[in-house]
């Protein structure tokens, strides 16, 4: 008999996209660097002030773009309830912080966890479960068809230099109109909307990564205004780049 809650800390080397489906209820957060998580037809970006809740059983796709450090929490469904959805990402707060890092203390083992612990466990359940009613916003379509797939993969190639929606057309085989048509019908965005999502999110993993003016960061993902890219990064997470990235830190 396995705890009904446990964690654990774990390095990763960067790798490609991999299925991960595990029988447990599963609390993934990044310490330091960042994960790629694709389900449902979407792809999330999880640096450490996010985290991603997943329902036992639901299979995903975690890619790491360079290396990271996870803290990981498993909850036997028997001792917490279905998450609010099958996978939901969410920033973490202070509180939810701390807790993780409490938890961090209880690995797996064939012992039963002390009543502290349990308790803990389910603080931090109580306290995820209720963050992950709020989702980030900041969530990039995966597309169904293969063309869309394609001009997604190639406009995220590109995003660092000026990315020109009649040239993808033409690539992925499409008339413009027929390619806008399907990022209307398959992910609910204009292309223009999914582009300033893919800039923000590289932003962010970049924030995560180091220590890199923000001015570099934002003409590095495609921006050639600072302000411009204040403003769409502030819209989409509701902070500054500044903001955000010292929401990474202790």
């Amino acid at each position: 008999m396995t705890r009904e809650a446990y964690a654990f800390v774990r390095d990763f080397a960067a790798e490609p996209a991999r299925e991960l489906c595990v029988d447990r209820h599963y609390l993934l957060c990044a310490s330091a660097g960042a994960l790629r998580l694709e389900a449902q037809g979407q792809a999330w970006l999880l640096p450490p002030a996010r985290a991603a809740l997943i329902e036992a059983g639901r299979p995903i796709q975690v890619s790491i773009p360079s290396p990271v450090t996870t803290a990981s929490v498993l909850f036997d469904p028997g001792f917490a309830p279905a998450p609010p959805a099958p996978l939901t990402v969410f920033d973490l707060n202070p509180l939810a912080r701390a807790l993780v890092g409490e938890c961090s203390t209880w690995g797996d083992s064939e012992e039963p966890l002390p009543a502290y612990a349990r308790t803990l466990f389910a603080a931090l359940a109580a306290v995820t479960w209720r963050l992950a009613e709020q989702p980030s916003p900041v969530v990039v379509p995966a597309g169904r068809s293969p063309e869309l797939r394609r001009a997604l993969r190639l406009t995220e190639e590109r995003l660092g230099g000026q990315v020109r929606f009649e040239e993808l057309a033409a690539e992925v085989g499409l008339v413009p109109r027929s390619l806008a048509r399907r990022f209307a019908e398959e992910t609910g965005l204009t292309w223009q909307a999914v582009l300033r999502r893919m800039r923000v999110l590289r932003a962010i993993e970049e924030l995560a990564a180091g220590d890199a003016p923000v001015t570099k960061i934002a003409f590095g993902v495609g921006y050639t205004s600072l302000s411009a890219f204040n403003a769409a990064f502030l819209e989409l997470t509701g902070r500054t780049p500044t903001q955000y990235r010292a929401s990474f830190r202790p």
